[in-house]
């Protein structure tokens, strides 16, 4: 097996000794076997592919630091880490933010009614959901287009016809759909929950047009969406209390969901497949032990033959 190795692959695992027969065959799996351009070649390949990964590095640290806009702190959301999930609870009051709050202005154009099953509501009240708004459909048998109730199959509408009908509505901008802004936007839910909560006072200096708004978490810090988040600007049916910082987590940690609805389904998988490969890796070492532990424990003789 070892020598058949050695042909495909061309490692030299086998190296011969001997000038004359009978020669004998010594398994090698150490570097000694490489020739000295390879090691020339592997080194280098080493060091410059940790050049390029330092320069990129680099490089992203500067451009990020040479920004002027504000960097959003940290916040100890429930779902960092590799096996932690998302609050369910958060997130479906940050539904009800979105609905009470930033549908008149933002699209979930990405997110059916039914992806909302299970995660924040469940079938009956997400058909509720859906019932709730009503769907331009159509054409019927006669050409016409009509409006019936939603159903779970719908995506949530957005709230302008067009491009031009939102930005006539927002004196010129354009608010962007928020289905992905969380991985869209670098510093993710931070940057949600630091731009929502960051409204301040221009500073000396810094003049802002007719309909802006100054927020140093927003690049060049000039906004055209005003503050909307404030101290009982949205009821939640939970009964929990709806501050501007509790509204603007909540929304923050359903938008997550929105930009990864499989977030969980993912991070469940990673910890099963953990587990099997963990499983699976004992199992081959052992494996390996044994079937190689005949030539890892045989010993070799050389035996002249007779002159006789």
């Amino acid at each position: 097996m070892a020598a058949a190795v050695g042909r495909i692959c061309g490692a030299r695992l086998l190296k011969n000794y001997g000038i004359v027969t009978p020669q004998v065959c010594q398994l090698s799996t150490g570097a000694q076997g490489w020739t000295r351009n390879r090691k020339i070649w592997l080194s280098t390949l080493g060091v410059v592919s940790g050049g390029v990964g330092a320069l990129l590095f680099a490089l992203e640290q500067s451009v990020q630091a040479s920004g002027s806009e504000a960097h959003p702190p940290h916040q100890p959301w429930s779902h960092d880490g590799w096996f932690k999930s998302l609050d369910h609870a958060s997130v479906r009051r940050g539904y009800e933010v979105y609905k009470q709050v930033c549908k008149a202005c933002h699209s979930l154009q990405y997110i059916a009614f039914r992806n909302l099953v299970n995660v924040t509501h469940t079938e009956e009240e997400a058909k509720a959901e859906a019932a709730d708004v009503m769907i331009k459909d159509g054409p019927d048998e006669e050409g016409n287009f009509f409006e019936r109730p939603g159903k779970l199959s719908d995506y949530l509408p957005s709230p302008y016809p067009n491009e031009n009908a939102a930005r006539a509505a927002n004196n010129g901008a354009y608010p962007p759909d928020l289905s992905l802004i969380v991985s869209g936007r670098k510093g993710g839910e931070d940057y949600i929950f630091a731009l929502l909560t960051g409204y301040m006072e221009a500073p000396a200096g810094v003049v802002l047009r007719e309909g802006q708004n100054y927020n140093p978490y927003f690049p060049g810090g000039a906004i055209s969406m005003a503050q909307v988040l404030f101290d009982e600007a949205a009821e939640y049916s939970d009964g929990t209390v709806a501050t501007a910082s509790q509204l603007a987590k909540d929304v923050s940690t359903f938008l997550r969901w929105c930009s990864e609805p499989e977030l969980d389904e993912r991070r469940l998988m990673t910890i099963k497949s953990m587990g099997m490969f963990t499983l699976m890796a004992v199992v081959a070492y052992y494996f390996k032990r044994h079937k190689w532990s005949t030539m890892k424990s045989r010993k070799l003789a050389y035996k002249p033959v007779s002159k006789k």
